[in-house]
């Protein structure tokens, strides 16, 4: 009789014992994404289409940005040839089948042959203008997402800290605090998913601005030796 009064005794000690440790409770990404209610959720889905417009803005102004650096390394020592040699139109069509931004300059340059020095390099400056903007087409967007979206993420965490208060006042004071803790730890998905939003743009961005600069000091590097093959002309 002792020995089943024992037996019944640890089995309420360890069945006291399994509840009395903390169950972890986990929740997926997809759960902690969309447990914000409506609120949170548009601010969520509008993270996630700025992320789209940032990723989509940045390889294709990366491809455009890369394909206007490519210019073939003989390209100016052939323009020099042409144009030494008073092969005008020659050079013209050379400029007309590559296509680059120092191409086009030079095909500017080209076509004002027999005006002034200065005349031929502000055609070229106005030119150049014309191109860099087109390298530049769309990239002042990824600045703006770059700071729109940590902005709208802490959006999301002001609106979804005054929710969990605003429960925790309705419930008379007797709101639980697992409860709270969750809405807190929900609303700052926003914000770390604004910070991403965020910090992918601004990378982007400044490696754009990069390889852009790159491309437009070989323009002008281009453009320089091509006035000087000009002044050596007359």
């Amino acid at each position: 009789m002792g020995l089943f009064l024992q037996s019944d005794s640890l089995s309420v000690a360890k069945d006291a014992l399994a509840e009395a440790v903390p169950v972890e409770k986990t929740i997926s990404i997809w759960e902690l994404l969309t447990s914000g209610g409506i609120a949170g959720q548009l601010i969520m889905i509008s993270l996630f289409i700025m992320l789209f417009f940032a990723l989509y803005l940045y390889f294709e102004r990366l491809m455009a940005v890369s394909a206007a650096s490519k210019i073939d390394t003989n390209f100016m020592m052939q323009i020099k040839d042409h144009i030494s040699n008073g092969r005008i139109d020659s050079a013209k069509m050379l400029c007309a089948s590559t296509n680059s931004p120092v191409s086009r300059l030079i095909q500017k340059g080209i076509s004002r042959i027999g005006n002034r020095l200065e005349d031929i390099n502000t055609a070229i400056e106005n030119a150049g203008k014309l191109e860099v903007y087109k390298l530049e087409k769309n990239v002042s967007m990824l600045a703006t997402i770059s700071g729109a979206g940590p902005m709208t993420g802490f959006l999301g965490t002001v609106v979804g800290m005054v929710m969990a208060f605003h429960k925790m006042a309705s419930g008379g004071g007797q709101i639980e605090v697992g409860a709270l803790a969750e809405g807190i730890y929900t609303a700052m998905t926003t914000t770390v998913v604004g910070l991403i939003v965020g910090l992918i743009a601004y990378i982007g961005y400044n490696h754009l601005v990069v390889k852009t600069d790159k491309v437009v000091h070989q323009m002008e590097l281009n453009a320089v030796e091509f006035l000087d093959l000009l002044n050596e002309r007359k």
